[in-house]
């Protein structure tokens, strides 16, 4: 998994890494996804806040973008996020 070598060598906490490779493993080519926060915390066995943490720590890392996505009638949709590394 040479792809997250770039990752491991951070500062990040491991909460972090382990969201960042979530994401990365559910992206399409251009580097987005959109899973619900609490999918990604069940499925990775973490508390909802520990995974808003993590994601907090990414953004910050300036490894990952978050946008709010918006249905048709105006309502919110999920967050897009979109990998803005390239490892």
């Amino acid at each position: 998994m040479a792809y997250f070598s770039k990752i491991y060598e951070t500062d990040l906490p491991h909460r972090a890494k382990t969201v960042y490779m979530y994401l990365k493993d559910r992206s399409d080519k251009k580097g987005q996804c959109y899973p619900a926060i609490n999918t990604i915390a069940k499925e990775l066995h973490l508390s909802r806040r520990t995974v808003e943490r993590a994601i907090q720590d990414l953004l910050a890392a300036g490894v990952l973008k978050k946008e709010q996505r918006w249905r048709e009638n105006g309502g919110k949709s999920s967050l897009l996020y979109t990998i803005t590394d390239s490892s």
